[in-house]
């Protein structure tokens, strides 16, 4: 088993699982996998350039580390966008439905307040819109498709 390990056979089948080739998959799942690919672009642009906040949102100067936290956003938007993007690919419909509750309730119930109190109004709130429209999209996508049958 060790050898295996030291040889690289554990990492080449990870990567092997990784970049298998998807099945013909549904269009919830192609949907989460899209949007996963949004989340990865968004949350590499800000973990790069943090920035972005002021230049194109036009919120307010950093005062202290805040570009620290923005980028530790940008980092988790990321990692949520590659959950999607894997979770999308994998088929599974309880992935799309699991990602309506948190965009379409917890999103927005913990970013309007913070932008109403003034922390980076105009950069939250866009996230506030985007992702529970994006969950929309997916509900609408799941409650249209037919159920697959045990």
């Amino acid at each position: 088993m060790a050898s295996n390990f030291t040889s690289g056979g554990y990492s080449m089948s990870l990567m092997g699982d990784l970049l298998e080739r998807p099945f013909d998959q549904a269009i919830t799942s192609k949907y989460t996998a899209m949007n996963g690919l949004i989340y990865l672009g968004a949350g590499t642009l800000v973990l790069i350039w943090p920035g972005m906040v002021q230049t194109i949102f036009r919120d307010a100067a950093f005062v202290g580390n805040e570009a620290a936290l923005i980028r530790v956003m940008g980092m988790t938007v990321m990692v949520i966008g590659w959950l999607y993007l894997f979770g999308g690919l994998s088929g599974g419909r309880r992935i799309v439905a699991a990602s309506v509750l948190d965009r379409v309730v917890l999103v927005p119930l913990v970013l309007v307040p913070l932008a109403i109190a003034g922390v980076f109004p105009h950069f939250l709130l866009a996230f506030a819109v985007l992702d529970p429209t994006l969950g929309i999209g997916a509900w609408l996508l799941l409650s249209r498709s037919d159920r697959p049958t045990p």
